[in-house]
């Protein structure tokens, strides 16, 4: 299972791509709402998660994906179930991916120390101790970190494959008439 963490003012592309991808490649994805079930993203969409951060557990956890956007990034850091969530899903070997600016949140974590990462430009930064690349997505051990909104569905097929291998990604791809990067 993935969770992907939505709170308010959430990247919008960020978090509903992957999630589409995740879903078309059958994997059981859930959005967990920070501080209330109904989240408003950074452009004025409210959207209603399928649970609240109260309702999340560790059981069958395969992944925890963070979308960036402003001030959502800043909501994520500040949620102790986030930190909690990215903290077991780092000790357990899980992956954690996060995209625009979300990734300074794994920066700041020590999580991208020696690791490769991309950002959102002007967030280079915050990724302490990360080879910043500056690709679309780049996944390094059990990180997987997209650049932003426009890089929205490489960054959910790449997860798809480390979750369920390239065969799944390349489906989902071509059936989304995505062409390769």
């Amino acid at each position: 299972m993935v969770y992907v963490f939505l709170a308010d003012g959430f990247e919008e592309t960020e978090a509903i791509a992957p999630i589409d991808i995740l879903r078309r490649s059958k994997i059981k994805v859930t959005t967990v709402g920070i501080g209330s079930k109904t989240v408003t993203s950074s452009h004025g969409i409210t959207v209603t998660a399928d649970i609240s951060e109260n309702d999340a557990v560790f059981d069958d956890l395969d992944a925890v994906v963070l979308p960036g956007g402003m001030p959502g990034t800043l909501n994520l850091e500040g949620s102790a179930t986030v930190q909690k969530f990215v903290d077991y899903a780092t000790e357990n070997d899980l992956y954690v991916c996060a995209i625009c600016a979300a990734p300074s949140i794994l920066g700041h974590k020590g999580i991208l120390n020696g690791k490769k990462a991309t950002c959102f430009p002007g967030f280079e930064k915050d990724l302490i101790g990360a080879a910043v690349t500056g690709l679309p997505a780049v996944c390094d051990g059990k990180v997987i970190t997209g650049k932003g909104a426009g890089a929205a569905i490489e960054f959910g097929l790449l997860i798809s494959e480390k979750l369920c291998g390239k065969d799944v990604s390349k489906r989902v791809r071509e059936s989304m008439q995505c062409p390769q990067v």
